[in-house]
């Protein structure tokens, strides 16, 4: 499996696990136990699975920053489902500078359309795209160039 695929199965994991913390306020150690143990990672990269469940946690002040910036409601007021999934967004976009803005968009979105209600997904884009104009400009300047 490429990485990519594998990355992709990580965060689709680390969606379902992030959700359970937000809902439970478990200890992630646990959670990462139970998710393993019950649900298993499959084809996932378990290392990035790991990274996001513990590392988004680690950094929320930061990444729910950022997302503040941008939302127009509270963040508790959001969809546990599109909580987790701008928050995967968010801590890529910011923490993640290997991970292409436009994979992080599209990987956000598809979770969303998975997970998320019905329209969600248009919510992801467009406040993780904001997000992306602000800490990735240089990037996103590029691949402007890119595109003419």
């Amino acid at each position: 499996m490429s990485q990519s695929k594998a990355r992709t199965q990580a965060r689709r994991s680390a969606l379902q696990a992030i959700y359970q913390w937000q809902v439970t306020g478990c200890d992630l150690s646990e959670i990462e136990r139970q998710f393993i143990e019950e649900h298993g990672l499959g084809n996932a990269d378990p290392q990035y699975f790991n990274e996001l469940l513990h590392e988004i946690p680690k950094r929320l002040d930061s990444i729910d920053a950022a997302l503040g910036e941008f939302i127009d409601r509270s963040l508790a007021e959001i969809d546990p489902v599109e909580r987790a999934a701008l928050r995967i967004g968010a801590y890529e976009l910011l923490f993640k500078l290997d991970v292409p803005y436009r994979v992080v968009l599209n990987e956000c979105v598809n979770l969303t359309k998975a997970f998320g209600s019905a329209h969600g997904h248009k919510y992801i884009n467009g406040i993780l795209d904001k997000i992306a104009h602000k800490h990735r400009s240089v990037e996103l300047a590029i691949s402007g160039r890119k595109s003419r």
